[in-house]
């Protein structure tokens, strides 16, 4: 049975202000995320969010929430590389940013969801669950690090 979702949490030493500017801005995200290109987003539901993910490709993702300083989704296909995503062949990533009372920061929660219900062969889709789980501890560490140094 495959699992069908990924969680992390990550305590950053930055106001959630700080923090949804790297989670969403263009130059930004492009370098915690993607190649270090900035990548092109329209931030709106429906919007769409397209990025250079080095080998992988370009990935275009579409923007399922935006929720200033509180919470950004988007859904990514699973699948070839270009493919737009739909609910059959994406996973949800969800991002929920909320003020860290005992350290001052913000804890970002990221939530990547849907790989059971992914339209790939079984063993696919427990690879790619494998493969974003292994991938996502050095993102958001990258994305803290730029929270915690960057000037937005």
């Amino acid at each position: 049975m495959i699992p069908d979702a990924i969680e992390r949490a990550v305590v950053i030493d930055a106001d959630p202000s700080r923090v949804w500017t790297i989670l969403t801005e263009p130059a930004f995200l492009g370098t915690w995320l993607g190649s270090g290109k900035p990548v092109s987003v329209d931030l709106r539901p429906g919007g769409l969010l397209v990025f250079d993910h080095g080998v992988h490709g370009t990935i275009p993702a579409r923007i399922e929430r935006v929720e200033p300083q509180r919470c950004f989704s988007w859904r990514w296909s699973q699948g070839a590389a270009g493919e737009e995503p739909t609910e059959a062949n994406a996973t949800l990533v969800e991002f929920t940013l909320t003020p860290d009372t005992a350290g001052g920061g913000t804890r970002l929660t990221m939530v990547e969801s849907g790989f059971a219900k992914l339209g790939l062969p079984e063993d696919e889709a427990a690879a790619r669950h494998r493969a974003n789980s292994e991938n996502w501890p050095g993102k958001l560490a990258l994305l803290g690090d730029a929270c915690e140094r960057a000037h937005a």
